[in-house]
């Protein structure tokens, strides 16, 4: 049964920074796409940042480029998110989660949550200004 468990969120102050983790059971995604999308009351499920092959290709939305890191752990199946400089409006329920094909980085297909097989239940990061 595969498992993806994050943990690592909290409130922070504007400025802040937090680190997340997300430990995959079950089966190993070291070569496979994981993601960390986030969701805020009100509001769709947005992509965060993508790594789509073993660790070399990170992709992120435009709203967190320079302040976001992903990255990952092929010997944990772990995958991490590094957040610097939060802002209030990265206050959100944040996600991981993989897939189990190939997603290109020169279409959107990462940026899509139903591009992915496996979610793990959500950590709450709240940034107060």
């Amino acid at each position: 049964q595969v498992q993806l468990v994050e943990s690592g969120g909290g409130l922070v102050q504007a400025g802040g920074s937090l680190g997340l983790s997300c430990a995959a059971s079950g089966r190993t995604f070291n070569t496979y796409p994981m993601g960390w999308f986030r969701q805020a009351p009100g509001k769709e499920r947005e992509v965060v940042a993508g790594i789509l092959w073993s660790g070399s290709s990170t992709y992120y939305a435009d709203s967190v480029k320079g302040r976001f890191t992903a990255s990952r752990d092929g010997a944990r199946n772990t995958l991490y998110l590094q957040m610097n400089n939060l802002k209030p409006e990265d206050t959100a329920l944040y996600y991981c989660a993989a897939a189990t094909r190939r997603l290109s980085p020169s279409d959107s297909s990462w940026q899509r949550s139903s591009e992915y097989d496996y979610w793990g239940q959500g950590t709450q990061v709240t940034v107060s200004s």
